[in-house]
């Protein structure tokens, strides 16, 4: 197919083992999670909706407009909204990940809408964090089926935000992205260790 070219299967590729590596995490449980990377000409490369993200094949990775809308035929995931609109703010990023740990999702109802992470000397794996002597701000979104109220939701809290590394969504997962998949990756690994450590800290201080 026209779309189907060496950029797109380099991509696909990188996904699918992005896919098996955040599976074997347990971070994108059932069908969970989405992934997606930008392309040269501004299309992104996304899972297809419904596809276990560690067992995915080639043809579960599919391409979409900058507006988030099929050129092959098949159906994106419902937050492909969410996606599209990170590659429209951030020009920079080359790839976004949503996985839905166990970790992410429980801290998430537990928190208000935002969730404050200080003095943790990991916070230097996150980009332009350079002391652990620091606050990093994620906030927090209410679940929505509604997308495009979501997204609209998640723009205007990020006009506000200086330099913001991810977002959480109650009861659901976390975004965060990157310059490159290495990146991306590492800032899901950082995420998923602050957001244990903030759980047994208020497990201890009961």
């Amino acid at each position: 197919m026209q779309w189907k070219t060496s950029e797109f299967d380099e991509k696909a590729n990188a996904l699918i083992g992005a896919g098996r590596q955040l599976s074997a995490q347990g971070m994108v449980p059932a069908t969970s999670g989405n992934l997606s990377a930008r392309l040269s000409d501004g299309n992104i490369a996304i899972t297809v909706s419904g596809r276990h993200k560690g067992k995915l094949a080639p043809s579960d990775i599919m391409l979409v407009d900058p507006d988030g809308h099929s050129l092959d035929g098949q159906r994106p995931s419902a937050e492909t909204l969410l996606h599209t609109r990170l590659y429209r703010r951030f020009t920079e990023i080359q790839y976004v990940l949503h996985p839905h740990s166990v970790h992410a999702t429980v801290l998430s109802r537990l928190c208000g809408d935002w969730l404050s992470l200080q003095d943790y000397e990991i916070l230097k794996a996150l980009p332009d964090v350079h002391t652990h002597d620091c606050e990093v701000r994620l906030p927090v979104f209410e679940n929505d089926q509604n997308m495009e109220r979501l997204a609209e939701v998640v723009d205007a809290c990020l006009d506000r935000m200086e330099n913001p590394a991810g977002y959480l969504i109650r009861g659901h997962g976390f975004y965060t992205w990157g310059l490159s998949l290495e990146d991306a990756l590492r800032h899901v690994e950082a995420f998923e260790f602050l957001f244990e450590c903030e759980l047994k800290m208020r497990e201890l201080q009961r």
